[in-house]
């Protein structure tokens, strides 16, 4: 005959104590409270707060380590994983989607806004051959409460005049900018990057920590767009692209 350690909720229901410590931890680090590299309290500080056995928070932690939300490391601990989204290489996603994926809730929010005529900078960027309007933006997107994503974005407003009007306060240029201008062409490019202070202090990483950039212009019937540069912490990112062989 097995025995199972129980606790009761508010709600008079009986719970194993082995699902309580998985509900409240999992809470803790999907509502953000525990940001990614937390240390979980150790084994014999959950025994005591819980009053259970080591085995019962020892089968919590470890199928918390098992669905990904937590890694153990040997005679340091527990603690909250750095969660690693992926993403498409040849597609064009929207980062809440991204966010949402790895079960975090996803913000955003918009750092800065100017509407000028096109620099020498700007035209290279997005591949204008002459003088124009373009608007420029600097988005932050959150996964929990951690920085997930900086975004520095050109729109070219020859090619899409209602930007010109938008405020983007409450959605992201990118889905705003899909569910408007059917795209016909896009172009990726991705290096590596040290954070400087400006990213840094945007992304909340030390600096000079290593960073992923991804570059992106789109074009819709041979006009200019968009071109956006957005850049991750390079352990919370993986890019990822499926092809087939070509026939010649």
């Amino acid at each position: 005959m097995s025995m199972v350690a129980t606790a009761e909720t508010e709600g008079g229901e009986t719970v194993s104590l082995h699902q309580r410590i998985l509900s409240d931890i999992s809470e803790k680090i999907l509502s953000g409270a525990w940001a990614p590299g937390h240390r979980i309290p150790f084994e014999h500080e959950l025994t005591t707060e819980y009053d259970c056995s080591r085995m019962t928070v020892n089968k919590a932690l470890s199928q918390l380590a098992k669905s990904g939300l937590i890694e153990r490391r040997r005679r340091s601990g527990s603690f909250v994983r750095q969660p690693q989204s992926q993403a498409a290489v040849l597609e064009i996603h929207d980062i809440r989607i991204e966010v949402e994926a790895l079960g975090l809730p996803y913000r955003y929010e918009r750092l800065a806004r100017l509407k000028r005529r096109s620099s020498a900078q700007d035209r290279s960027l997005l591949g204008l051959s002459a003088s124009g309007w373009v608007l420029s933006l600097e988005c932050l997107h959150f996964a929990g409460e951690r920085p997930f994503a900086l975004e520095e974005r050109l729109i070219n407003l020859s090619a899409v005049t209602e930007a010109g009007e938008e405020e983007f306060l409450d959605i992201a240029p990118g889905p705003w900018l899909i569910g408007r201008v059917p795209w016909s062409e896009a172009e990726h490019r991705i290096r590596a990057v040290a954070a400087d202070e400006r990213v840094a202090d945007a992304l909340d990483i030390g600096l000079g920590a290593a960073c992923l950039v991804v570059e992106r212009r789109t074009w819709s019937a041979e006009h200019p767009v968009t071109h956006v540069r957005f850049t991750y912490a390079a352990e919370s990112h993986t890019l990822v692209a499926r092809f087939t062989p070509s026939h010649g």
